[in-house]
């Protein structure tokens, strides 16, 4: 099995966990809720995240790389069109920058470096010298790390419910529908 990959792999979940546990946090710290693309950037990291346990759980696999660029792209394309929405002079922005930068542009720098570390992976891949080789289990860090995947992942159904409830989510959101706060439709 390639180590090196495997382990690479498992950082990559770790990262694609830690931005979605960090776009929580601030969510809830400094009380910004998302809009909807943000929450189609938080499904393309998960789509994202899907593709890289997938590689972590039963081994490294160019289709697995395939649905974590599908993410990426997905992803990219919903940030891409949040930056062109607010680049213009006078058009405002969405949300508090974070060093400088919305979360939206950060969120479009990380969908291209998946997309580039997909490749980059897909370049040294060597399966096909090696057939039927699987990781024998997961290790704890790659348990870890698929656990840590799944509650943000549950998390983040949980808080896109609360807010949006069953309907298409507000554009500028002010509350959360299930706790009767904010405008709930524009």
């Amino acid at each position: 099995m390639d180590r090196i990959g495997y382990r690479l792999n498992v950082i990559a979940l770790f990262g694609v966990s830690f931005t979605l546990l960090f776009a929580f946090a601030w969510q809830f710290g400094f009380n910004e809720l998302p809009c909807p693309l943000c929450y189609l950037q938080r499904a393309g990291f998960v789509a994202c995240g899907i593709g890289f346990l997938l590689n972590v759980r039963f081994g490294l696999a160019p289709a697995h790389y395939g649905v974590a660029i599908l993410g990426a792209v997905g992803g990219a394309f919903a940030s891409a069109r949040q930056v062109f929405a607010h680049i213009a002079p006078g058009t405002g922005s969405y949300g508090s920058p974070f060093l400088g930068l919305h979360f939206y542009t950060w969120a479009l720098i990380g969908f291209v470096a998946a997309i580039v570390f997909c490749a980059v992976m897909l370049l040294r891949d060597r399966s096909r010298d090696r057939p039927g080789e699987e990781p024998d289990a997961m290790g704890g860090a790659a348990t870890g790390a698929a656990i840590v995947f799944a509650v943000l992942i549950a998390a983040d159904i949980g808080v896109g419910f609360a807010e949006c409830g069953v309907g298409p989510c507000p554009d500028n959101p002010t509350g959360y529908w299930l706790f009767g706060t904010g405008k709930m439709r524009d």
